[in-house]
This record gives C-alpha cells, sequence and structure tokens, in this order.
C-alpha cells in the first residue's frame, strides 16, 4: 500500500518517502558531505601548518557546524543533492523550512544514528513514513512523481 501527501486542495502529489530510498540519499549526501568536511578541515590546517587533534573540542564543533549548515541550505531549498537523485523532496509547516527547524532535525538525525539506527527504523511502522528527526521538526520527505517538474 502507497502512502500518499496531499496538496491543499486534498489531490495526492507524492508518497512518503520509504527507508530504503531514504538510505539511498543519506548514501549519496555522504559522499558530499566527507568532501565538504575535508575541505572545512584543510581550512584550518593550513593556516596553521600542522595537523589538528581531532579531540578538540572546538575542532568537533566547527565540524558539527559545517555539517549542519550544509544541511540547512539544501533542506531549506527542499532537497540535498543526494534527495534530488532520488526524486525526494522536503516539506515542512512552513517553505522554505526555518533555520530552527533545521538544526532540530539535524540534531535529533544525529540521535536517530546514535541509537544504532532506531530513529530511522521508526519510518517502517509510522503511516507517514516519518524518522524521528522527521516528527521533530514537523517535516516529512516525500517522492514527486517523475513527470512533476516544480521545485
Amino acid at each position: 500500500m502507497k502512502v500518499e501527501a496531499q496538496n491543499a486542495a486534498g489531490n495526492p502529489v507524492a508518497q512518503y518517502c520509504g527507508l530504503p530510498r531514504r538510505l539511498a540519499a543519506i548514501f549519496y549526501d555522504a559522499f558530499l558531505l566527507f568532501a565538504l568536511l575535508m575541505l572545512a578541515s584543510l581550512i584550518v590546517v593550513v593556516p596553521l601548518g600542522d595537523a589538528v587533534n581531532t579531540s578538540n573540542l572546538l575542532f568537533q564543533i566547527y565540524l558539527l557546524v559545517v555539517s549542519w549548515a550544509y544541511f540547512a541550505v539544501c533542506w531549506r531549498g527542499g532537497q540535498s543533492l543526494g534527495m534530488m537523485a532520488w526524486r525526494i523532496h522536503l516539506v515542512g509547516k512552513t517553505q522554505p523550512i526555518s533555520w530552527t527547524d533545521t538544526a532540530v532535525r539535524f540534531l535529533v538525525s544525529i540521535l536517530s544514528w546514535a541509537s544504532l539506527g532506531l530513529g530511522f527504523l521508526w519510518s517502517l511502522f509510522h503511516p507517514q513514513r516519518a524518522a524521528w528527526h522527521d516528527l521533530a521538526s514537523g517535516t516529512r520527505l516525500v517522492v514527486r512523481p517523475r513527470h512533476d517538474r516544480e521545485a
């Protein structure tokens, strides 16, 4: 059974995103995020002329903020690059998604992973296929039909 999202008129516009498609988009985004974090690290390491201790709390927070910034900017536009590849779109209470909602979504997604993926597995049982971070931020992932060219 396919669950579908509805527009304001109540017409189905897209189905909610299931776990396999969600994980495929995360896999795509992981490559881009890894490259971005390497660049962010380079920006710190080159001026210092030496390696940075990875246990340095300020450095860890810096990389966490860089990661959040990537996703926040993408989510406010509705899609990260991985989401674009899999026709996944992020919808929320407001468009674009608020900065606060992106922060909540990002932080709770870390908890979803830290709990051995339980936050993601939750989507297998939720009627709207929502994971913990979807529920906490009031957002949902939907799959756009192939013929839908709207941004």
